[in-house]
């Protein structure tokens, strides 16, 4: 180890859950890294959240988001990102899921080019879960990991046959309630880049595989800036070159849609690409633009990717990416196969297949999918209109995206379907996520933390757009959308959940208060696994 960061100069006053039975993965040397990490960054990491409030109020007062004015001349200027390594060359499909040992494995074995594991939307933060995590990944680089269940055993594949793995420690908002240091929660982020960076980072650099990471939900090239010292810091602790560590970047908020090159610039020297993290970003929509009557979104079924403001966004991404030498991946498809009724399925396939469609022919250079069904057929689109491994060489000069592009509401309306929908997914949703289920599948598509906030902003700003009561918002059948449509569908859904199978059915009742709580709150709270997480 080298100087920056010795572990033995380090008192880890740091106290952990149950240390005895995470001492394979937090023995001392482990935590006083740890604690060097939070002791370094808190203060930056608690500023950068203040500037997300900050930015927030003024928003709510009535400003718009805009590209700033004091970084025009990154956006103007004639710059690259880092040669990107080989391993991330070809991205054309990624999957992506939650860390639990089996989904490693499966996502791993799966065929597709890049595998996700997910810290954040995807699993639920149980300690049990995210310490089972850390293990499963660390099985995974040292290629021992294995799992048995329902009566098979599951083991990965080659080396050469297994995706290449990229990990997704938790936003910059959450904390770690169950590592303090110095008497304050870790920071999320740091605990789960940095544990796993702890343990794999320096094998997984002899295999030229990286260590390689998506950073979720940025708002601020400040934001960016401050993974770079994270990321660099560790390298120099772990005696690994600077820019060994890999990023792509989640562009899943409004804020960071107008940053875009200023977030690049900020990692340059090691970021690879940018990603549409198009569910979190009509989630950051609803949320960014909450006291602005005039931009709420029709039912969330109705807001796709064709949708003006969503186009302008991908186009934008693609033109910056290919600008700047970096990949552009394109979004999720969140459906699961149907397997009781071909009809249904071939429709949902269909959908998969446009939307896979619209993607590589827009110049996207990859794609993210939810279930392993689907990798064939978005590798299909792919190879057939991406016979090389990326498409940089579309550069996208002819689109031009402004602020009034970005913010452009999507046209269409609310249904009482919509609506009734929109509850149940929340609650479902929620009493799984209580349940330490961080993945659900909801009525055929696979529903995650995401895009449950979809669902659960837009009531909340269809409950508090109507000016004081005075100009309700309605169904498409004329119904007023008040607390009192939303008490009684809320009130109903248990006997509509009584027929269906229902994970974490026991947390239902609790997934419903909190549900009831937050609606009808005057203030829209920032995340709806915020509160949730004090009950885990």
């Amino acid at each position: 180890m080298s100087a920056v960061l010795k572990p033995s100069q380090i008192a880890p006053a740091i106290e952990i859950r149950d240390p005895a039975a995470v001492a394979d993965v937090l023995d001392a040397d482990a935590q006083a890294f740890l604690a060097g990490l939070h002791r370094r960054f808190e203060a930056e990491r608690q500023a950068r959240l203040a500037a997300r409030r900050e930015r927030q109020a003024k928003f709510d007062a009535g400003a718009l988001p805009d590209f700033r004015e004091d970084t025009r001349a990154i956006r103007e200027g004639d710059w690259k990102v880092a040669p990107i390594p080989v391993a991330l060359l070809d991205r054309r499909v990624e999957i992506t899921g939650p860390v639990d040992p089996k989904m490693v494995i499966n996502a791993l074995n799966s065929g597709a080019s890049c595998y996700m594991a997910d810290f954040e939307d995807s699993t639920a933060p149980t300690w049990d879960n995210v310490i089972a995590g850390q293990r499963a990944l660390r099985g995974a680089v040292a290629g021992s990991l294995s799992f048995e269940g329902n009566g098979k055993r599951y083991a990965l594949r080659p080396e050469d046959e297994r995706a290449v793995l990229i990990v997704r420690p938790r936003g910059w908002h959450l904390d770690e309630k169950h590592v303090l240091v110095d008497g304050e929660r870790m920071s999320a982020s740091l605990f789960d880049l940095g544990l796993f960076a702890w343990h794999n980072a320096r094998a997984l650099a002899e295999k030229d595989r990286g260590p390689y990471f998506y950073l979720p939900k940025l708002q601020s090239m400040e934001e960016a800036a401050l993974w770079q010292q994270v990321l660099s810091h560790i390298e120099r602790a772990l005696d690994l070159p600077q820019g060994q560590m890999k990023v792509t970047v989640l562009i899943e908020t409004l804020p960071a849609a107008l940053e875009m090159d200023e977030i690049l610039h900020a990692l340059r020297d090691r970021i690879a690409g940018l990603n549409c993290g198009r569910w979190d970003y009509i989630f950051s929509y609803i949320k960014t633009l909450r006291g602005h009557r005039s931009r709420v979104l029709p039912e969330r079924g109705q807001v796709t990717m064709t949708q003006p403001f969503l186009r302008a966004y991908s186009e934008l991404l693609i033109q910056t990416c290919h600008r700047r030498g970096a990949h552009a991946m394109g979004g999720m498809a969140a459906q699961i196969p149907i397997n009781n009724d071909a009809e249904a399925n071939e429709r949902a396939l269909a959908r998969v297949r446009a939307d896979k469609l619209r993607e590589v022919t827009a110049g996207h250079d990859g794609t993210w999918v939810a279930h392993p069904a689907l990798i064939p057929i978005a590798r299909e689109v792919f190879d057939e209109r991406m016979p090389t491994p990326h498409q940089q060489h579309i550069g996208r000069e002819e689109v031009i995206v402004g602020q009034a592009d970005l913010l452009t509401p999507s046209l269409g309306t609310i249904t009482r379907i919509g609506f009734e929908n929109n509850v149940e997914v929340c609650v479902r949703y929620l009493a799984a996520w209580l349940d330490g289920n961080g993945c659900v599948p909801i009525h055929w598509l696979m529903e995650d933390a995401a895009t449950a906030e979809i669902a659960r902003a837009q009531l909340w700003q269809w409950l508090h757009a109507a000016d004081g009561g005075r100009c309700p918002l309605h169904l498409d059948d004329g119904t007023v959308i008040d607390e009192a449509l939303f008490d009684r569908v809320l009130l109903g859904l248990p006997s509509r959940l009584a027929s269906q199978p229902v994970i974490g059915a026991t947390r239902v009742p609790e997934a419903i208060a909190l549900l009831e709580e937050l609606s009808h709150r005057p203030t829209l709270e920032d995340f709806l696994t915020l509160p949730a997480y004090e009950r885990l």
